[in-house]
């Protein structure tokens, strides 16, 4: 915590985010960093002094319509908790268990649905696990104590208490925090699945205790046909007769056509049984083969540890057991458990009911629903007979948007949409998203111009496609088109990413910010070995390019500038030219 070069690496890691040049409880920003600003607070660190500000608590809407209460930190704290985030990941990431996706590096919805796809084969039931308030409730005293078992400096363990009980301001009043970890806060993840890493190796417990059996016994139907066969295919080896052999041979398929019209594993083996689990945050699903007084009592099993152990309680309207044969949800997919009779052959001509069993991820047409209603891309039409039929709708508060940003508004909400349901067995019911979406598109600039929407996709057809021509600023003519990748299934690749945090350096320099840092020459007035400040603004189409500095900062692409002390004070007394 007293390295210096830690600090200006996580400096690196946070700077880009606009939310820096929001002003916390401190009324500061990430404007004017410093070598000396970063030192201060270092030594601060040392004689623990420090003591972080409450942040700004702020409300943002949920999905229910209900608010999300949010903490704003001051960025000297927010710099703070990205050195201890870095520290605390170094420490623990290694030791998570492998069913935990959230917040964590090379994890993300995708892995965790499809780490369910991959271990829940066969399934009977569902336990669907949320965490009542889970982030307003984490326990303080057991949150240290679990940090303890393996971080013996009473210094660290002090500074992270100083976060959890830091409180916040609501309307300029002050507000203890006396137990859940500050939401917005860039320590809260790591904390959480710090605390929740107790549930995933109570569940790896579980999981040996409750399972059993190598196999599960074959149906005694089953067992009866597999014996006749293998009687039959003795006497075929024996027989030399034609007409024999022929007969047998006829038997032995009969047998396999009434082999294909029943099950051969007893699902009611009750010396079989498989737990499996999965976590993305606070929520967790858990499948089970077995009886439902099993699922049951897994339940109540896991109830009663975060109850007794992480002083936490389940949310009993969300916790739900549910038959795999019915949908279950969780991530936003519905989960179900495919019955299939189908059959076919692997690459050795082996005839199989390979499907029977797999886990189904369906993209629910009730969530497709509510998102259209989200943007105010649709509105919906009742027939007489009740039915409901979509209708694309136009977005009039876009239509004093020029036609580029309202292209590129549709794409993103279409591809943000696409690409986390891109993994759904029946990601081709989003078509319907991708069809309502374009004509909303269409209807929107229709009324931007008082026009039609035959005129308007006359007027933007390329092709076969559609899209907005634009100049760029070398006065090139660009297109850009509206989406037309389409909605087909793409399993995610092993390998990928799915919600890896973005290299947003790569937006502003190719220099390393820290390497300018330590440079200590102005980048306006050159003067060496001088001790210097970052100016940061928040986005570069916020400059109008008027004055030297502000052609410099465009002509690079950069949201910050290395200035000297005198240069940054010019700067803001509106001096500097």
């Amino acid at each position: 915590m007293f390295n210096r070069e830690l600090f200006l690496l996580a400096y690196q890691n946070i700077y880009a985010s606009q939310g820096n040049m929001t002003k916390g409880t401190d009324g500061l920003t990430i404007d004017g960093m410093s070598i000396k600003r970063i030192d201060t607070l270092i030594e601060s660190l040392k004689n623990e002094s420090y003591q972080p500000q409450p942040s700004r608590r702020t409300y943002i809407p949920k999905k229910n319509g209900k608010l999300r209460p949010l903490g704003i930190p001051s960025f000297d704290d927010k710099l703070v908790q990205e050195v201890i985030r870095m520290i605390l990941e170094a420490i623990y990431e290694n030791s998570f268990s492998d069913t935990s996706h959230g917040f964590r590096p090379k994890k993300s919805c995708h892995t965790a649905l499809n780490q369910i796809q991959g271990r829940f084969t066969g399934t009977k039931w569902f336990v669907e696990g949320d965490i009542k308030g889970f982030f307003d409730n984490i326990n303080h005293d057991v949150l240290i104590k679990i940090m303890s078992e393996k971080i013996k400096d009473d210094r660290f363990l002090r500074l992270i208490r100083k976060f959890l009980k830091a409180g916040y301001l609501e309307n300029w009043t002050y507000h203890n925090t006396y137990s859940g970890t500050p939401q917005g806060g860039i320590i809260s993840p790591v904390l959480a699945n710090i605390y929740l890493d107790k549930l995933d190796k109570f569940m790896e417990k579980l999981k040996c205790e409750f399972d059993c059996g190598k196999k599960r016994k074959p149906t005694q139907e089953a067992y009866k046909l597999e014996m006749k066969r293998g009687a039959a295919a003795k006497n075929l080896r024996k027989a030399t007769d034609e007409i024999v052999r022929a007969a047998l041979l006829e038997r032995i398929h009969e047998i396999d056509r009434l082999k294909s019209t029943i099950p051969y594993s007893d699902p009611f083996d009750s010396e079989y049984r498989r737990l499996q689990y999965t976590r993305y945050a606070d929520d967790f699903i858990i499948g089970v083969i077995g009886s439902k007084s099993d699922a049951a009592e897994i339940k109540e099993k896991v109830k009663m540890f975060i109850s007794e152990q992480l002083k936490l309680e389940l949310s009993d309207e969300k916790t739900l057991i549910t038959h795999s044969a019915k949908k279950a949800r969780f991530l936003g997919y519905d989960i179900t458990v495919r019955r299939s009779k189908n059959f076919t052959r692997n690459k050795n001509g082996t005839k199989s009911r390979y499907h029977n069993g797999k886990v189904v991820l369906e993209l629910p047409t009730e969530v497709m629903r509510k998102k259209l209603l989200e943007y105010g891309a649709m509105e919906i039409v009742r027939t007489v007979h009740g039915k409901e039929n979509w209708k694309p709708k136009s977005r009039y508060y876009l239509k004093d948007n020029d036609d580029l940003e309202i292209l590129d508004q549709y794409n993103s909400e279409i591809r943000g949409f696409r690409n986390y349901y891109r993994i759904a067995n029946n990601s081709a019911v989003a078509n319907s998203f991708g069809y309502i979406m374009q004509y909303s598109f269409f209807k929107t600039l229709a009324t931007k111009y008082r026009s039609s929407v035959r005129k308007e996709m006359n007027k933007h057809r390329i092709g076969k496609y559609f899209g907005v021509k634009y100049i760029n600023a070398k006065g090139s003519e660009i297109t850009r088109l509206l989406y037309k990748d389409g909605f087909a299934r793409k399993p995610m690749l092993t390998n990928a990413e799915v919600d890896a945090i973005p290299v947003t350096v790569m937006f502003s320099s190719t220099t390393s910010l820290i390497d300018r840092l330590k440079a200590s020459k102005c980048e306006i007035c050159g003067a060496a070995d001088m001790a210097l400040e970052i100016h940061h603004v928040r986005k570069l189409k916020d400059l109008e390019g008027k004055s030297y500095w502000e052609k410099f900062m465009i002509a690079r692409n950069r949201k910050t500038l290395a200035l000297c002390i005198s240069c940054h004070k010019n700067l803001h007394l509106g001096k500097l030219d």
